[in-house]
């Protein structure tokens, strides 16, 4: 179902930015479960380019079980912006969730106005995928704007009106790295590197398809994933209780 997403994001990046390949941890490139009814494959890529530090998406494909697209973008320390945080999931034709956000780094309404503002009037657009639904896992002033894409919908939804507003928003966020000037003082890198590892000790600690994982793959190869892939700096509680 989201095949066509991941593909777009690839042509646009193979397009406008010179990315390497950002090595992945062995073992966790790819693997296929036998467990359930129909068998799952996960399969992730990881880039890199000047303006980008990281750059991982993911695709499960459990056929008509499951379909889940899953991307976040991290610009580099010297720049500001906000993360690129893609999450489509499908269970089946008509249990689909979607949420799509200019994840901000900072909460001062400067920098509120300077990128998030931007969205609004793709926002506008498609106010049928922009549902008052209420984050069981997150805060919602945490790391998500008030102009992200969050809803529940149907395939048919997916094709006539989420993938032409992924593409204007995905197209949005390459105009602000274009737009965008690095930060000049120590200071500054050092606060978004900060915030960066940040948001990923809390999106690891609560990211919901943790346990999605362990149902396909096993827990000890999702924990693998969360820790050393999805958020690489982000620090297990285990080990954290440990030093404590």
């Amino acid at each position: 179902m989201f095949k066509p997403f991941q593909q777009f994001l690839e042509k646009e990046l193979f397009g406008r930015f010179d990315l390497q390949s950002r090595p992945i941890p062995s073992g966790l490139e790819s693997l296929v479960s036998e467990r359930g009814k129909n068998p799952a494959t996960i399969q992730s890529w990881c880039y890199e380019c000047p303006e980008l530090r990281k750059i991982r998406y993911t695709y499960i494909d459990a056929g008509e079980t499951a379909q889940i697209f899953n991307s976040v973008i991290y610009p580099n320390y010297n720049y500001d912006l906000p993360l690129l945080g893609i999450d489509f999931l499908a269970f089946g034709q008509k249990k689909i969730l979607v949420v799509l956000d200019f994840q901000p780094l900072f909460r001062e309404q400067d920098y509120l106005d300077k990128y998030i503002e931007p969205m609004s009037a793709i926002r506008d657009k498609y106010k049928d995928l922009a549902q008052d639904l209420e984050m069981k896992f997150y805060d919602a002033n945490q790391y998500f704007s008030k102009n992200l894409l969050f809803a529940k919908t149907d395939a048919e939804t997916v094709i006539k009106r989420l993938f032409p507003a992924y593409q204007e928003y995905v197209q949005l966020y390459w105009q602000l790295i274009e737009q965008a000037s690095p930060v000049t003082t120590i200071e500054a890198s050092q606060r978004i590197i900060k915030a960066q590892k940040d948001y990923d000790q809390y999106s690891a600690e609560r990211d919901p398809a943790s346990g999605l994982f362990s149902s396909y793959f096993g827990h000890e190869w999702s924990e693998r994933f969360l820790y050393e892939f999805l958020f690489e700096d982000a620090i297990p509680l285990a080990v954290t209780a440990g030093v404590k």
